[in-house]
């Protein structure tokens, strides 16, 4: 049978929508994504943000709540059905089903993304951040998540190993700001999200690449380089 990542990948969401809905909440209050809002708020002028892999949308949410008109998107169908569920009362926010690689927009027509944890999950990458910077306007702002070398999903890329097919590319937060750098993105700001025991106020004295190998994930705010 021939491999359809496209299609490997949205069986597997549909299937942990539940579970991710359950969670969701919780990891955006509490955990390991409650800082990715106040970052993006920091660095991020207001305007129309477009949510890439928003999964049950509430990450989409707390940027509508904070004043963003949000479109949320996702390659499950279940996923969107979650969001469209929970956030039905929220004004400037709805979703669409779509991928990253072949986005449902104009060309320049969105000021912002946010792709937390989703650019691992496209079958090719630089096409993804090629696609997310024509839909963006000249100058416009993308903030990204990369899991850290240590995050338990990156488990998901492990069977590649045996030459089994995979719906997952595991990149480390520097060739990602490499691939990024080199087709047409500036880098604006990045963080780190610790893995859970380590204290980064301890750890200053550590290059940014130390750093990162002790992350959950690591945050970036990039913008689309000026032609």
């Amino acid at each position: 049978m021939v491999h359809s990542w496209h299609k490997e990948a949205q069986i597997k969401w549909d299937y942990s929508a539940k579970n991710w809905a359950a969670n969701s909440k919780e990891m955006w209050d509490e955990g390991s994504r409650k800082t990715i809002i106040p970052f993006f708020e920091e660095h991020i002028p207001l305007g129309k943000v477009v949510d890439l892999g928003c999964g049950d949308g509430y990450g989409s949410l707390k940027l509508a709540r904070a004043g963003f008109p949000v479109i949320g998107l996702d390659l499950s169908h279940k996923m969107i059905t979650e969001a469209a569920e929970k956030t039905e009362d929220q004004d400037n926010l709805s979703f669409i089903q779509g991928d990253l690689t072949a986005l449902p927009f104009e060309t320049e027509e969105v000021d912002a993304v946010m792709a937390i944890n989703s650019i691992e999950w496209t079958e090719k990458p630089i096409d993804a951040l090629k696609e997310i910077k024509r839909i963006l306007k000249p100058g416009g702002y993308g903030c990204f998540a990369i899991l850290g070398p240590t995050s338990g999903p990156r488990a998901n890329s492990y069977p590649r190993l045996y030459n089994k097919e995979v719906i997952m590319n595991t990149m480390q937060a520097w060739e990602f700001l490499q691939l990024a750098e080199e087709n047409g993105w500036e880098l604006v700001a990045d963080t780190g999200v610790p893995k859970q025991g380590v204290d980064y106020t301890k750890l200053t004295h550590l290059s940014k690449e130390l750093q990162q190998a002790l992350s959950f994930m690591w945050l970036f705010v990039l913008k689309k380089a000026e032609i």
